[in-house]
């Protein structure tokens, strides 16, 4: 009989994105409630250790405290799973890149607690802007290893320019909306109108690469038609949802600083911190920041099917060309 592989690596690669996405969800929502400081002692909750802190009195207690020790318990089930997935990638993965990759993921996670932790015990907010750039980016690292480890191939060849200007311009975009969310009202009026140019000019610069991924991504490719399909279907997803994106943005604003009286930066004033008002204003507010992470998450798998795909394609046209040299030889 033949025996068949199971790609472990791949699955709990898998569940490891899964259960980040929702740990920076409920990270997403600590900061929109300004629920940080709910828990006052890290790594205890309310001197309890973090794992036997009653259940009743979490599930029942309030809001805040709710928010912040269930990210507390989602940072520690990703911590279990990242060591659990860095054992199995070195014991069973044939890439290298998938190796490394898992270590990567376990010195991020490994950052990221103690950045958790130093934000709960300084009570300081530039250790929050730092806690909320690092999380997306092992966000990225843990989608890569899904997707690298879904492929038995050894080889991954080079990608094109775009999807990694995409993915670079989608990680900048959220650096540059983390320190808006931790802005306090304040902050010097040029320093506001600062950071929300740099984000108007991150949204466009997101949109334009989108765009021209989803146009060129796949674009003359007969060869490989499955892998060719696969990455533009992902170009043209990106689209889709940098567009719900942009409409999530203005309701953001509106939402929590009304509308603005011109389009110039002048008119830009932060009056108070941003912070959840009504629940419909944090579903948009925390949509806004997770949809980001969505684009970040499949703009690394775009990046990886497109370098498998001109992978074969370079390898096809070789073959093409020696068949047709041999045929005028």
């Amino acid at each position: 009989m033949k025996a068949t592989f199971f790609n472990w690596t791949h699955l709990i690669a898998c569940l490891l994105v899964v259960v980040t996405a929702v740990l920076l969800s409920f990270g997403a929502l600590v900061t929109t409630y300004e629920a940080a400081m709910a828990v006052p002692d890290w790594p205890a909750t309310y001197g309890h250790n973090m794992f036997l802190f009653p259940l009743a009195e979490w599930l029942h207690g309030p809001w805040d405290l709710f928010l912040e020790h269930g990210h507390r318990l989602l940072g520690a089930l990703a911590g279990i799973i990242t060591l659990l997935l860095a054992g199995v990638a070195w014991r069973s993965a044939t890439r290298p890149a998938v190796r490394w990759l898992a270590v990567a993921a376990v010195a991020l996670v490994v950052v990221q607690g103690v950045l958790g932790g130093a934000r709960v015990l300084l009570d300081d907010k530039t250790v929050a802007k730092v806690h909320a750039c690092t999380g997306p980016l092992f966000f990225a690292v843990a989608v890569a290893v899904a997707a690298l480890s879904r492929r038995t191939s050894p080889d991954h060849g080079p990608t094109t320019r775009v999807p990694v200007a995409l993915l670079v311009a989608s990680y900048l975009q959220l650096v540059a909306g983390a320190q808006l969310r931790h802005l306090d009202a304040t902050v010097e009026p040029s320093t506001f109108q600062l950071l929300v140019g740099l984000h108007i000019v991150g949204a466009v610069a997101v949109t334009v690469l989108a765009a021209v991924a989803a146009a060129t991504v796949g674009a003359g490719g007969s060869t490989s038609a499955r892998r060719s399909t696969s990455a533009s279907r992902w170009a043209k997803g990106i689209v889709i949802v940098v567009g719900l994106q942009l409409l999530l943005g203005v309701a953001a604003w509106v939402a929590n600083w009304g509308m603005p009286s011109g389009l110039l930066p002048e008119s830009w004033q932060l009056t108070e911190p941003l912070r959840a008002r009504s629940g419909w204003n944090a579903v948009v507010v925390t949509g806004h920041v997770v949809l980001g992470m969505m684009i970040l998450g499949a703009s690394v798998v775009l990046t990886i099917e497109v370098g498998a795909w001109g992978r074969s394609v370079t390898r096809r046209g070789a073959a093409d060309t020696a068949a047709a040299g041999r045929a005028f030889a």
